[in-house]
């Protein structure tokens, strides 16, 4: 059985290619993680639905199955994180709804209250 030994200089170059490829590996992953763009209520499929980035104006007359205190944030389809201003929603998959704004798929997630 032999025992190949590693030299010092193949050691240091390992740790120098370690240290120098650590930064890169770091950008690549902040650009895979990005924030989705955010979507813009002209679509198609936001016009279809009635999204708007601000729930508090939407108008009751023209979409009668909004409710007061009704948000993407306390919608079971969204799902940013608590707190965020904005985050992702499975209508609109790719891009980001504002925590605030409403569309017509809104449905009470589960445990929230309207408010």
């Amino acid at each position: 059985m032999s025992h190949d030994r590693i030299s010092r200089r193949s050691l240091l170059k390992g740790a120098l290619l370690t240290l120098a490829a650590t930064p890169a590996a770091s950008l690549v992953a902040r650009d895979a993680f990005a924030a989705a763009p955010l979507v813009d209520p002209t679509e198609t499929q936001a016009v279809g639905l009635g999204y708007t980035h601000d729930a508090t104006k939407v108008d009751p007359k023209a979409r009668p199955t909004w409710k007061a205190g009704a948000h993407c944030a306390n919608c079971a389809l969204y799902s940013g994180a608590a707190g965020a201003a904005q985050g992702p929603c499975s209508i609109f998959p790719g891009k980001e709804v504002k925590a605030a704004g409403w569309c017509a798929a809104w449905a009470l997630k589960p445990g929230a209250k309207l408010g």
